[in-house]
């Protein structure tokens, strides 16, 4: 019975390779499958006896990840051999020699590049996740494929993860969300990203990602049904122009939908572009842009196009290289629909990104191709001293940024991200100018440093040989090269400042009979509420600490044992009535959050930045200072602390909720209609269990807007009385308010 499943496995694998080599997006040569082949023959010598979660031959994971490599990003022999040997030097006996003895010194540097970002020693002093990220990153200075492979061997594990630990998964969705899925935007590989979003909306808000699933297969057929309408109408047009073109209705992801109803608090039907219309139009290289605008002219005759919302990335490219013209019009029964026009080549590299550059430029191969991408990247490399935390934080930030394209006074085109500032434009231009900048002048008119530019502002930059950057540069400042440039330096001065600061403050521990030591800098940066010894080193050189500030410290480190006792009994806040202490004992055993598998009762705090309250599910979070934060699981920041520290969640579990009370925002919008204040002052008050803390109304212009703060014992009944607001005749919207 076995040897037939193992047949019949067999069987699928030579299948699986037959695939890959018949799905290769590059034309392969017989040197190339020569090289696949014997990358496959190893892989499936090194990997005979292991078996994934799911009880499968471990090997159909490297064949997949190679088949993502060769369709999906569309790399050549070189990367699909990588790919089918990137878990062998970590999982089996082989070693970075073997492969490159057996293949070639690329092979064997993009396997050992993989294997580097997976053997992470656990650091516990820094989150582990992004101390891989940074080394992943830093990998990028050897070979950007590393980064590739990586991505889809990412994707691969996350179409697979059905069979892990809910924490598990939770965990690898969350480092997904956080850090892949923006790379994969920064590559320019669309069509991964859209997937490696909607994979980690599926595994970190599984309730939500299956109800606009369905929601999205509901209306499916009415959608079909109206692109095909549009498209008829467009087609008819297009043929009488005699365009060679393809029109492809395109669904919104579900991820992006899920982001709309956050970000506009609104529900899945009020989500208004849920589907876009794209035209994949022929066209020789010089008549491209030409036949871009015939086709806008074309679909702006038959419908009336949003000037807002017009995106030229023909005329002025993205930096990831996408190009595309983008039209909102205003469709058939008054529902906004956005028209994508590509020609075949810009289509290709939206879909492929990095492998489809190189093959359009003559005569390109795809180790040149490499340098192209290694430069869009390498800026978030400048800088490795960084808290790991922070670096992750600012390369993300500019991952995902929009862009912005300006001019120099000599009328050269720079693209920046969105928001950023004139001093950011000075520092992009290159660092030494932005270090010695004194003022900005944006279209002729000097403005302050911090000005937020605009596509097609003109730029002029004056200098100063005397000036130097300031701590509140980086409050004028957005992107990850200027912020860099301004620690580096500051961070020069501060260490001489501090070296002075270190000697100043050892005099003065003296007079206080205290020795400075390794514990008393602890105990002084805690004290002061700083975040490290070169912070406090710094303040005493610059005077900003006092003298009758260390006093204090001295007085209350005589008192630390009294403290320690004191801290010990502390107990989470609570809010008792009178009412509550004369409640049946009964229920006071039902009604707590617990923590761990053993239901543990242990001190929390509720965190201020998503406000739960008992019913939300919840996650507590080990503080460095402040021990246990109880965070909504849907919290904004749940995804970075949950991908960055995964180490220090904890499962935490609402049992009851009739002994403590707790505050909630609603927010409201309706139509300002004649005595609406009072019912809704009606239906609030005549709800069980709720007590109105505060109350704001006002009205703008026939539009009613009310803030109202209520106490409430837990989620249902809040819900509850959402509905009944939600009922009155009048009301819009009503939502719950959390603070970012």
């Amino acid at each position: 019975m076995i040897e037939i499943d193992i047949e019949k496995e067999n069987k699928a694998i030579a299948q699986e390779y037959k695939e890959l080599l018949r799905i290769s997006y590059q034309t392969l040569t017989e040197e190339d499958k020569k090289l696949i082949r014997k990358a496959f023959d190893v892989s499936v010598e090194a990997h005979k006896d292991q078996r994934r979660k799911s009880g499968e031959a471990y090997i159909f994971h490297p064949i997949a990840v190679a088949k993502i490599v060769a369709s999906e990003i569309g790399l050549g022999a070189t990367s699909i051999a990588a790919a089918l040997l990137h878990d062998v030097v970590e999982d089996t006996p082989t070693t970075v020699q073997d492969i490159e003895r057996l293949f070639n010194p690329k092979v064997a540097q993009i396997v050992e590049g993989l294997t580097k970002i997976s053997l992470v020693q656990k650091d516990l002093n820094a989150s582990l996740q992004a101390e891989n990220f940074r080394k992943m990153i830093l990998t990028l200075n050897d070979d950007v494929r590393v980064i590739l492979i990586k991505l889809a061997d990412r994707l691969h594990n996350m179409q697979t993860m059905d069979s892990m630990r809910e924490d598990k998964q939770t965990k690898i969705a969350s480092e997904t969300l956080y850090i892949y899925a923006p790379l994969a935007h920064r590559l320019g590989l669309y069509n991964i990203k859209t997937k490696l979003e909607d994979l980690g909306l599926k595994y970190t808000e599984p309730s939500i990602y299956n109800e606009i699933v369905s929601k999205i297969k509901e209306t499916k057929e009415e959608q079909d049904a109206y692109i095909a309408d549009i498209s008829d109408v467009i087609k008819t047009s297009l043929d009488i122009e005699n365009v060679e073109y393809i029109i492809k209705g395109r669904p919104k992801s579900v991820y992006s939908i899920r982001r709309k109803m956050k970000a506009q608090n609104v529900s899945f039907d009020e989500v208004y572009d849920k589907f876009a219309l794209r035209i994949v139009y022929k066209s020789n290289p010089h008549e491209e842009k030409f036949i871009a605008w015939k086709i806008y002219s074309i679909v702006t005759d038959h419908y009336r196009p949003s000037p807002s919302r017009l995106r030229d990335w023909i005329s002025s490219p993205k930096s990831t290289g996408y190009e595309a013209l983008h039209i909102t019009v205003m469709g058939p029964k008054g529902r906004w629909v956005e028209v994508q026009v590509r020609s075949e080549r810009m289509d290709e590299i939206a879909e492929k990104g990095y492998a489809a550059h190189y093959k359009y430029k003559n005569g390109a191969t795809e180790e040149s191709g490499l340098d192209v991408w290694l430069n869009l990247l390498k800026e978030a490399l400048e800088n490795s001293e960084t808290n790991a935390v922070d670096f992750v934080e600012d390369f993300k930030m500019n991952l995902y940024s929009k862009e912005i394209f300006v001019f120099t006074p000599k009328g050269e085109i720079k693209s920046l991200p969105k928001g950023a500032t004139s001093l950011d434009f000075a520092f992009s231009i290159h660092s030494e100018i932005g270090i010695r900048t004194r003022g900005t002048r944006v279209n002729g008119k000097l403005v302050p440093l911090n000005f937020e530019l605009k596509s097609g502002d003109q730029i002029e930059v004056i200098t100063s040989q005397h000036q130097k950057p300031s701590i509140n540069w980086l409050d004028y400042v957005t992107t990850s090269r200027a912020k860099t440039k301004i620690k580096n330096v500051l961070n020069e001065n501060t260490k001489k400042i501090g070296e002075e600061g270190k000697e100043l403050l050892t005099r003065k521990l003296k007079h206080l009979k205290i020795t400075l030591s390794e514990q008393v800098i602890n105990e002084l940066v805690n004290f002061f509420k700083l975040k490290t010894s070169l912070d406090l080193f710094y303040r005493v050189g610059i005077g900003a600490i006092e003298n009758q500030q260390l006093k204090d410290y001295a007085a209350q480190k005589s008192n630390t044992f009294i403290n320690f006792f004191k801290n010990k009994i502390k107990r989470s806040p609570s809010h008792t009535s009178d009412e509550d202490i004369h409640k049946p004992i009964i229920s006071s055993n039902y009604d707590m959050l617990v923590f761990g598998k053993e239901h543990d009762k242990l001190d929390y705090k509720l965190s201020p930045c998503c406000n739960p309250i008992p019913g939300d599910d919840v996650f507590g979070f080990v503080t460095i200072n402040e021990g246990i934060k109880v965070h909504k699981k849907d919290c904004p920041n749940a995804i970075g602390m949950q991908s960055n520290y995964a180490y220090r969640i904890m499962f935490a579990k609402w049992i009851d909720s009739s002994q403590e009370e707790f505050k909630a925002i609603i927010n409201i919008t309706g139509m300002d209609i004649l005595g609406l204040a009072n019912e809704l002052t009606k239906v609030i008050s005549s709800n069980m269990n709720v007590n109105i803390q505060s109350i704001s109304l006002s009205t703008d212009a026939g539009i009613f807007h009310g803030q109202v703060a209520v106490i409430v014992q837990n989620n249902t009944i809040l819900k509850k009385m959402i509905s009944n607001i939600k009922k009155i005749d009048g009301i819009d919207k009503v939502t719950r308010e959390y603070k970012t």
